[in-house]
């Protein structure tokens, strides 16, 4: 049975370790954009665990700007890749953010990254320019969907 609840992200540090190391292995520090466990605590941040028959198996959230929705720290367990978490995860993100009034999400994520880039297209998000804080970098995509 698969779950995805409102979570704590102090109880993820391990997946949030394992995608730091990950997009560290992919990129260089000035092209990593992670929020850190105490940014997650904030109330602008809705976090989520993602449950595989009890046992976690992976995270995720958004961050809720005043117009849009930013999608951060989605990270699946390598072992439970391929059970499509991470599309239950987005669509699970993209209905809190409905349910907040909020109509635009956007995302930033790696070039380095073809299994992200291919979720992100199949679930209609569309590559377009930096947004918020973020500048030109030729290592990111910068990609949103109206919801």
């Amino acid at each position: 049975m698969i779950e995805i609840i409102r979570a704590d992200p102090r109880e993820f540090i391990s997946f949030l370790q394992a995608s730091d190391d990950y997009a560290s292995s992919l990129y260089p520090a000035e092209s990593n954009h992670m929020l850190d466990v105490e940014t997650l605590l904030r109330p602008q941040m809705n976090f989520f665990g993602v449950l595989v028959g009890g046992v976690v198996k992976g995270c995720g959230g958004f961050w809720a700007h005043e117009d849009y929705v930013e999608i951060k720290r989605v990270w699946i367990d390598p072992s439970a890749r391929g059970l499509g978490l991470s599309r239950k995860l987005m669509t699970v993100l993209e209905d809190e953010a409905r349910t907040l009034g909020l109509k635009v999400a956007r995302l930033e994520t790696g070039i380095s990254q073809p299994e992200a880039l291919g979720l992100y297209h199949s679930l209609g998000y569309v590559e377009r320019g930096p947004f918020g804080d973020y500048k030109l970098d030729p290592l990111s995509v910068f990609m949103e969907k109206m919801l």
